[in-house]
């Protein structure tokens, strides 16, 4: 078979486990440990336990050089950037399936239509892993002179939980760190070369008081200390949305992007609401992190008897498009480096110099109650995968 016709039977057998984050993801990490133990990497396993109790786990295998390589100079004779080996980052998790009316009806039942893959983490990001290990497959152990790392985390989609965990727990990221290799984080983006991208910053927030019916004076509606708070809140993205300070134009929406919604609970018109949830957030960017913004929030909180928690946050990434690194992969890939709106676990591998999120599929289609990625995509995933790999490891 070709890496495209294994990549295609590969991101199948991923898809069948239904590793929505909400689940452990352990099968899946097995799965992957064993295909990659075939291809003699060396696998480091770490555990965590979620807050909800669930055991999740981050695979992070290693497959070191036949061969040592002649030069250890950081800018080889045609002055490209020097090789230092490939480190591909991905998550096993994937969103939540409801309202799936994808072809077939299972989402977790992969279904090939219109030269498309259809299936929930198609897309985001069991397509771009496939495709990496098929063309790992391709890669001439006898030629490799640098080390490939394919790091699996878990809970990206719920706050990058897994790429947390694995900064501070993981040896074999230490040793990562000490190697600096080009950091791929095949997230998708048309393999389109990704520079930088925005964080998240998510709060909840909590108004307690009193049920009663509501013809009596008996009650406490939680709603009155909520509503005030929203409205403050959204006179803060109104600001954003006109101050410049708080926009940057390397990215499209230039502002911090906030929403929010609440939730009463209430079932009856007749029931003092006893309780209000809402939820917030925005997304900081490289030059403007918003920290002003979550103080005042905090103090507004305070004062009116809110109880304020952070629930989940990615930083932003940035790194500069003319960094040599960038410059040659986007060479390669036939594209000028660019930012997104969206995160990735990149955000949190700050101390990788040299990183980018570089992966097949397009990112309209992932999370979507049809998701799916298009076969030529696929294909053209395996092919520059290999090229990545055979330039930064051979």
């Amino acid at each position: 078979m070709t890496p495209f016709q294994k990549s295609v039977e590969y991101v199948k057998d991923l898809i069948a486990y239904p590793s929505v984050s909400s689940t452990t993801n352990d099968e899946i990490s097995d799965w992957v440990s064993e295909k990659l133990e075939t291809l003699h990497f060396k696998i480091e396993q770490t555990h965590y336990v979620d807050r909800l109790g669930v055991k999740k786990t981050n695979i992070l295998a290693v497959r070191e050089p036949a061969r040592a390589a002649t030069s250890t100079n950081n800018e080889s004779e045609n002055g490209c950037f020097d090789q230092n080996g490939i480190a591909y980052f991905c998550h096993t998790d994937v969103v939540p399936t409801r309202g799936w009316n994808g072809p077939g009806g299972d989402p977790f039942t992969p279904q090939v239509t219109n030269d498309r893959l259809y299936a929930r983490g198609s897309c985001d990001m069991k397509g771009s892993l496939a495709a990496m290990i098929a063309a790992v497959e391709t890669l001439d152990a006898s030629h490799q002179v640098q080390p490939v790392w394919i790091v699996c985390t878990a809970d990206e989609e719920v706050g990058f939980l897994g790429a947390k965990h694995l900064v501070k727990h993981s040896a074999g990221y230490r040793e990562i760190i000490g190697r600096q290799p080009l950091g791929l984080i095949g997230e998708p983006t048309s393999l389109n070369v990704v520079h930088a991208h925005k964080g998240i910053v998510g709060l909840r927030v909590t108004s307690i008081g009193k049920a009663a019916h509501s013809s009596t004076n008996h009650g406490i509606n939680a709603n009155r200390r909520m509503v005030p708070f929203l409205q403050h809140l959204l006179e803060i993205n109104q600001r954003t949305e006109t101050e410049v300070k708080y926009q940057d134009t390397r990215f499209d929406p230039p502002t911090l992007s906030w929403n929010f919604g609440f939730n009463d609970g209430c079932t009856a018109v007749n029931i003092t609401p006893d309780h209000s949830t809402a939820w917030v957030s925005f997304r900081p960017m490289p030059s403007v992190d918003g920290q002003d913004l979550l103080r005042e929030l905090n103090e507004l909180a305070s004062e009116s008897g809110l109880d304020l928690q952070p629930c989940g946050d990615g930083p932003p990434m940035w790194i500069d498009p003319d960094n040599p690194a960038i410059q040659e992969l986007a060479q390669l890939a036939g594209s000028k480096p660019k930012t997104v709106c969206y995160g990735t676990d990149g955000g949190e591998l700050s101390e990788i110099n040299n990183r980018v999120v570089f992966g097949p599929g397009d990112i309209a289609q992932a999370h979507t109650t049809d998701e799916w990625i298009a076969l030529e995509q696929l294909r053209l995933g395996c092919e520059k995968f290999g090229q990545i790999l055979e330039r930064w490891c051979c």
